[in-house]
């Protein structure tokens, strides 16, 4: 008798197995691909005060590095602010963030611009940035990164051009928002609307990342938030907006996109990272240490 069970119980526990091995098989079928997801790593060295551990970030990188590492990732994207100050800092973060096994993007963010004036230039090249923004696509879909910091006062030297243009935009337009957030310029305007056109006539699905959020409404919104919803929601191809920038994350959902602000690594000392998994009819958020866990469902 004591056999008898002992053989159904195994029998239960290899029926449990297959189905849950079948279950995985079935939603690795289901899905096209995942991405890992860090925002605001923003290391410096020093301890930092309140919720800002600047000096732990680079161990919070190496730990979510390594466990990147571990699964099958189409690629990783940082989401700006990788340093918080200081041209050296590139040098802790960098060569730990490029042991990725998979290819690595950046978004430009506002802090690291944080550097002598004549460094501001040559950010976008250390970085390994192709240009300032720019666009590649995976399996169907087209990612497109943009610079926030194209009108702002912390890209460029305070005796530039580009400097006293972001003074004169600032005061025309009347911003009630910080400075330290930024806008995106009439030319990369211009080349946006172009992508998402080929886009659109591609039939593919977009995602966008920056590094400053657009919605909902938050005193971390680019300066021009307004102008550039017009413009993505006008096109039925964006799926979603992912960005950094707001440290306790945000989301919203209107008319279609989803706006998704990924939590700062660089608060508390417990890290924040995810993984995108990315479906025919969903994008789904797997969310590590303080990041949220989420399905969105991607509309037709």
């Amino acid at each position: 008798m004591i056999l008898k069970r002992l053989i159904s119980i195994e029998v239960i526990c290899i029926g449990l197995l297959t189905f849950s091995t079948y279950c995985q098989e079935g939603e690795r079928a289901r899905r096209e691909f995942s991405i890992g997801i860090i925002a605001d790593c923003q290391y410096f060295n020093l301890e930092g005060a309140g919720v800002r551990k600047y000096s732990m970030s680079n161990a919070k990188l190496k730990e979510c590095v390594s466990h990147f590492n571990t699964m099958d990732l189409e690629y990783t994207v940082h989401l700006g602010d990788f340093i918080d100050r200081d041209w050296e800092s590139f040098d802790v973060v960098a060569p730990i963030y490029n042991n990725l096994k998979m290819p690595r993007y950046h978004v430009l963010g506002n802090h690291d611009f944080s550097v002598a004036d004549e460094k501001k230039s040559a950010v976008a090249k250390r970085m390994n940035l192709p240009s300032d923004y720019y666009d590649f696509e995976v399996k169907g879909w087209r990612f497109i990164v943009l610079n926030g910091n194209d009108i702002s006062f912390h890209a460029y030297p305070k005796d530039s051009e580009n400097y006293k243009a972001a003074e004169q935009y600032y005061e025309q337009n009347k911003i009630a928002t910080p400075k330290w957030n930024g806008a995106i310029g009439t030319a990369q305007l211009e080349w946006l609307k172009a992508t998402l056109d080929k886009a659109s006539k591609k039939k593919e699905k977009v995602v966008l990342y920056c590094h400053f959020p657009i919605y909902p409404d938050n005193v971390h919104n680019l300066w021009n938030s307004n102008e550039i919803i017009e413009i993505i929601e006008s096109y039925p191809c964006v799926k979603a907006y992912i960005n950094g920038h707001n440290h306790e994350g945000n989301y919203g959902q209107k008319n279609g996109v989803h706006y998704l602000t990924i939590k700062g690594m660089v608060d508390t000392e417990e890290s924040s990272y995810g993984v995108l998994k990315v479906y025919k009819d969903q994008l789904e958020v797997i969310g590590y240490g303080r990041e949220e866990t989420r399905t969105l469902e991607i509309r037709k």
